[in-house]
């Protein structure tokens, strides 16, 4: 037995690493969980669907009888195929790069990444498709080179089988270790499994991480990059068990998605707040909302613009809700049908300031007004970078801190139609959105007593990030296109008469 023949991985010493390599298997050694089922159920689901997720569970008694009972790359071919036959290269690649890392990284043994983030060159050996955990490895762990299952291809599909040298496991991860190191032998080998002895062997220390599934994760401020921006529809890793509920609740989920979303359409704000009461939607409220502002032509007053913190598409309708009256809102972007089942209306902003700020002051001499001045949401505890402009349109400004809680369903996304951003957030059993209302801006901190647009912005930033225990971040909605779809967040329309902003 592997563990037999080398010591546990908390007798290897980390001091003194850094110009010593690390080869490090993945599930079980890098990761807590020995098994890669999770991972391979988030790109059915997010590439092909809940039927594609179905045939993907249904498919998985077979992978489990095969990798226990006859052959582990036999099982982890069945996953292969059953999870990625048909698929486009580039939407894999994309669900790697966007949806996988904040799982993976939650998931990260202590033990393990002691040893490996210790050492100056970090290999990772793994029976995973390589364009499947790449990204992860290179881009949040610091690793220098990933040697995995290379995938087979036709016209940029996924054909669901392998290129040799096949799924790498046991000797076939220890010729893919010599052919790639030739005589020069790693320092340490860290393996989980007796299939992984064969190339801890050629290393010249070897220690197994031994199974303990409830050994604490490490935790994110210890990794060598935060993950602020991720992606994807679940909530939830898709263990066998959540996958088959998630399966089961959709059919269920979607009209009632349909009911709630058609009550907080149809029903009178006033009413709209225990309607989601009786249907399952908890609105929070703290804090003391202000009074309507009586606006006219005539004294000039100006309503109050509500600056409100970026979680969903759904935060100016939660605020309405909140204060059980309809407020306009202006966004950067929205989908079609978004606009039309919307309860509230909805202003787009061109990104021309000049444009902008006079169509902001015309909506606010009508009455009161909500924008999310960071442009596009975050899921994290993170508020990015808050656009100025506001500041200089009216001085009646409120802060307003937004938090939502879903147990099963993002109601975000940045790779897929938004225009189901509404239904995957109320197709959750119990979702929560608390509205804090916090204290009007003070004339003194605004611009109309020489404040800076910049100042008032960064003030109110940092007041409902300390409200909500958030950190403030210079990140701006290109930063997370960049990161999450490869593109800065905009689409060239088919006329080429202007850019058409990707939403929220």
């Amino acid at each position: 037995m592997a563990s037999s023949t080398f010591p546990t991985v908390n007798k290897c010493t980390s001091i003194g690493r850094e110009k010593h390599t690390v080869v490090a298997d993945m599930d079980g050694t890098l990761l807590i969980g020995r098994s890669s089922f999770p991972y391979f159920a988030l790109i059915a689901f997010e590439v092909g669907g809940v039927l594609r997720l179905l045939i993907y569970l249904l498919s998985s008694p077979i992978a489990a009888l095969l990798y226990y009972f006859i052959s582990e790359s036999a099982g982890i071919q069945v996953l292969v195929f059953a999870s990625m036959a048909g698929m486009k290269l580039s939407s894999i690649e994309s669900v790697a790069r966007a949806v996988l890392p904040k799982f993976y990284s939650s998931d990260l043994h202590p033990e393990t990444w002691r040893v490996f983030s210790s050492c100056g060159k970090r290999c990772v050996l793994t029976a995973n498709p390589r364009i499947m955990v790449e990204p992860f490895l290179k881009e949040f762990l610091g690793a220098d080179m990933v040697l995995g299952t290379e995938i087979a291809s036709y016209k940029g599909r996924a054909t669901g089988l392998i290129c040799n040298p096949g799924i790498l496991v046991g000797d076939k991860k220890a010729q893919v270790l010599k052919k790639t190191f030739g005589d020069e032998k790693p320092d340490i080998g860290l393996g989980d499994r007796v299939t992984d002895a064969p190339f801890m062997a050629l290393c010249k220390e070897g220690y197994i991480v031994p199974a303990k599934p409830k050994v604490k994760t490490v935790t994110s401020d210890k990794l060598p990059k935060p993950i602020i921006f991720h992606d994807g529809r679940l909530v939830q890793k898709p263990t066998p068990l959540m996958a088959l509920l998630i399966i089961l609740w959709i059919p269920i989920g979607f009209p009632l998605a349909c009911l709630r979303i058609a009550a907080g359409s149809l029903l009178p704000m006033k009413i709209v707040y225990y309607a989601f009461k009786a249907l399952g939607v908890r609105v929070i409220v703290k804090g003391t909302p202000p009074p309507p502002v009586e606006t006219s032509k005539t004294n000039h007053q100006s309503g109050v613009l509500f600056i409100c913190s970026h979680r969903t598409l759904l935060d100016p309708i939660f605020l309405s809700t909140a204060l059980g009256r309809a407020i306009p809102a202006v966004t950067y972007s929205v989908s079609r049908l978004s606009e039309i089942i919307s309860p509230i209306k909805t202003v787009r902003l061109s990104r021309d300031r000049a444009m902008d700020a006079s169509m902001i002051k015309k909506l606010l001499q009508e009455g009161d007004l909500a924008i999310c001045p960071e442009g596009t949401t975050c899921r994290e505890p993170f508020l990015l970078r808050f656009s100025a402009l506001f500041a200089e349109l009216t001085d009646e400004l409120v802060p307003v801190a937004m938090v939502n809680r879903m147990s099963m369903f993002h109601g975000t996304t940045a790779r897929g139609w938004k225009g189901m951003d509404p239904f995957y957030f109320f197709m959750n059993p119990s979702p929560v959105y608390e509205v804090t209302f916090l204290n009007k801006l003070p004339k003194e901190l605004t611009c109309g007593s020489q404040k800076s647009s910049h100042e008032v912005a960064n003030y109110i930033q940092r007041v409902i990030a300390s409200t909500l225990s958030y950190e403030c971040t210079s990140f701006t909605r290109r930063d997370k296109y960049r990161a999450l779809a490869g593109n800065d967040g905009t689409v060239v329309e088919k006329t080429n008469k202007a850019n058409k902003v990707m939403g929220c």
